[in-house]
């Protein structure tokens, strides 16, 4: 992973000392909090409805067991003993107090980390496949690319006043795991004629008015991407709308403009850049792609068989291996989810001596890293075979092998109405609900895959508009209710690209979810065929079946 030079640390070690003095003048009194919202938003800090929260940019979800021990620590000693992973791979703390956020900010620069635009109208923390670097689907390791995009546009002077927030998004892989068509800027490595490219979507996002990005490039030379990114944003900033928050994201200036309209004039914008500047040093992408080049595989690792063996007579190991180990491009090796989605816990939220614990295992089982996933969990890269065993009894110690990675357990949610000051309903508490009725695994698997994803309110950070199951909570005259939309999906492949889920009809009060949830799945079995996934039957059969089953229309 990308290590700080003498300048990186110098820059950021000053900027938690700037925070310590602007902290002590807001405690003193010297600073209004209207003066003082714009200093703590530049350093990631929010104030939510109990307490603040401060938002850890993880750069493409990659973590090493020195960080993760980092952020154990914090969550024993600042907060209330967890953190909480995003959809965009950063880690939130959620209760803490003000006069300690400098000395959080210092723990965090002292293993190369930071909270320095995971807020505020910037380029937000840059995300990517979870599994970039060891995918058996991929076409290019996307990492480098993302280091240098966010080399780029940390503290660019022209970026970080834009009209509203901004994400991007990498893949790499034929297998789209990193969602880039509901992102403002989305890159998927894609080959042609025995050549890698990117294509580059604009425009996506969810939120009031979600929008599936529009493909802007087709195929874009690898050593382009920085300085057509850099075009896509001139436009941006040049003509995003800042009369009206809800009306300023890109995929507003994309859906007045029309793709081709906005596509001609970022080409003029690209086509003003000295033509030597538009293309990477490749050099230099060499450079940081050696700073991930520091695994060490065994070549003997292939010919273990103990995972297989025990899967005979073990049924509860077996399941962990078919729903949370994942393929790996070394053979031997298998990339291992960590489920943060247990009964009784928030989606999502890792406790302190589950911090510390898979900091032991990064460096005992996974030569020392980890990752965090869009889907709000955690992964190892590297782990041989002959350590699978192992390291299942480990995570089950911890109450992290789970085995409903993709299941209907496996829900998406943001902290709703119990920490944000926007959301409208909790989102937490029907959460677990739904996990709680749908605990047996066998039922689980008997469903096959569902992705179901929840927000508390229209801003969508738990992405209900790409749920096969999408859960919006709302406020009607001062009661909790919840629109329950099928058929959305983030995108995989070219075969099943983003869609936006569709409303089945009205709200339902909070005590009726978990009754309208089995009631979709058991029209769901009846409607199926063969082997369909639950997506599979929505696409085929609509949402009429379900509507009539729910509402008797």
């Amino acid at each position: 992973m990308y290590r700080y030079n003498a300048m990186d640390s110098r820059f950021v070690r000053e900027r938690v000392e700037e925070f310590r003095s602007q902290t002590k003048r807001r405690i003193n009194g010297e600073l209004s909090e209207d003066h003082f919202r714009p200093l703590r938003l530049m350093n990631g800090l929010y104030l939510q409805r109990h307490a603040y929260m401060l938002r850890v940019a993880i750069p493409y979800g990659l973590l090493n067991s020195a960080q993760v021990r980092t952020m154990g620590l914090i969550a024993e000693r600042y907060d209330r003993g967890f953190g909480h992973v995003t959809t965009r791979q950063n880690i939130q703390f959620n209760w803490l107090k003000l006069e300690d956020v400098p000395d959080i900010l210092g723990h965090l620069c002292d293993v190369e980390m930071h909270a320095i635009q995971t807020s505020g109208n910037c380029v937000r923390n840059i995300s990517c496949d979870p599994r970039a670097g060891v995918a058996h689907d991929e076409l290019l390791d996307v990492r480098p690319y993302v280091e240098l995009m966010r080399q780029y546009s940390s503290l660019h002077p022209e970026f970080m006043y834009l009209p509203r927030k901004f994400k991007l998004a990498f893949s790499g892989s034929v297998e789209d795991r990193a969602a880039t068509q509901i992102h403002d800027i989305g890159v998927l490595a894609v080959e042609r004629e025995g050549k890698i490219g990117w294509r580059v979507y604009v425009g996506g996002g969810l939120g009031r008015t979600p929008r599936i990005g529009k493909v802007i490039a087709e195929f874009l030379p690898l050593d382009q991407i920085i300085s057509y990114s850099e075009a896509i944003l001139r436009v941006y900033n040049l003509h995003g709308r800042r009369d009206n928050k809800y009306k300023a994201r890109i995929k507003i200036l994309v859906g007045d403009l029309g793709i081709d309209e906005f596509r001609r004039q970022v080409d003029a914008e690209w086509a003003l850049m000295p033509e030597g500047e538009r293309s990477l040093d490749m050099g230099r992408i060499a450079e940081i792609a050696e700073q991930f080049d520091d695994i060490v595989y065994d070549a003997d690792a292939a010919a273990d068989t103990s995972a297989a063996d025990r899967a005979k007579t073990d049924p509860a190991f077996a399941h962990w291996l078919e729903h949370n180990v994942a393929p790996h491009k070394q053979a031997g090796y298998h990339v291992v989810y960590l489920s943060l989605k247990h009964q009784g816990r928030p989606p999502g939220d890792v406790a302190t001596h589950q911090f510390y614990a898979i900091a032991d295992l990064c460096d005992r089982y996974n030569q020392g890293y980890c990752a965090t996933t869009y889907q709000q969990n955690m992964l190892f890269q590297y782990i041989k075979g002959a350590d699978l065993g192992a390291v299942y009894d480990a995570l089950s110690a911890q109450g992290l092998a789970e085995a409903n990675i993709n299941t209907v357990q496996d829900i998406i949610c943001c902290p709703g109405l119990d920490y944000c000051n926007l959301a409208n309903a909790t989102s937490i508490p029907v959460a677990k609900t739904i996990h709680d009725r749908f605990a047996d695994l066998a039922e689980c698997y008997d469903l096959g895959p569902v992705e179901i994803k929840m927000s508390g309110c229209i801003n969508a950070c738990g992405h209900h508009h790409t749920g096969h199951i999408g859960i919006l909570g709302i406020d009607k005259r001062g009661e909790e209710y919840y629109q329950i939309a099928l058929g959305g999906t983030a995108g995989t492949t070219d075969d099943r690209p983003a869609a936006v889920a569709r409303v089945l009809g009205a709200a339902v009060p909070k005590a009726q979810v978990v009754g309208v949830m089995e009631t979709i799945f058991e029209t769901f079995k009846t409607q199926r065929e063969g082997s369909e996934t639950f997506l599979d039957t929505v696409e085929r059969v609509g949402i009429t079946p379900f509507q009539e089953a729910i509402y008797g229309e």
